[in-house]
């Protein structure tokens, strides 16, 4: 997706973001800092994105990739709004009626009548045939 003519790229980001550049060779990527760093353009580079917590409101983070040529001349810019979904399994770990965002028995489960732990039923029939 780089113009032509761009030899090099550079990732700017918001604090909640994190950015790793990737290739396909490699499993582990090279964090990116705030600003500053450029990497050459190469086949199989990729950026990894990936947020901590939740957004405060839509479209509140932000990367944008600059384009270099030749001898460091900017080209052009892309850029991506992201927003952060917080997604959790609550479950009645404590199996006393209430279900608790936060339980400390949710990471655990014990068997027997003392235990604790979600009960998962599965719904594995066939509703139609």
């Amino acid at each position: 997706a780089a113009p032509a003519g761009a030899v090099s790229f550079g990732v700017k980001h918001t604090e909640g973001v994190s950015v790793d550049v990737v290739s396909w060779e490699q499993e582990e990527g090279e964090s990116v800092p705030g600003s500053g760093t450029r990497w050459p353009l190469q086949e199989g580079t990729g950026l990894r994105l990936s947020m901590s917590c939740p957004s405060s409101e839509v479209n509140d983070n932000k990367v944008t990739v600059s384009f270099y040529g030749e001898g460091g001349k900017p080209i052009n810019q892309a850029g991506v709004f992201l927003t952060g979904i917080g997604i959790s399994l609550d479950v009645d770990a404590d199996q006393d009626g209430v279900v608790e965002r936060n339980s400390p028995n949710k990471a655990s489960w014990t068997w027997g009548p003392e235990g604790h732990g979600a009960i998962l039923l599965v719904s594995c029939d066939r509703e139609i045939p």
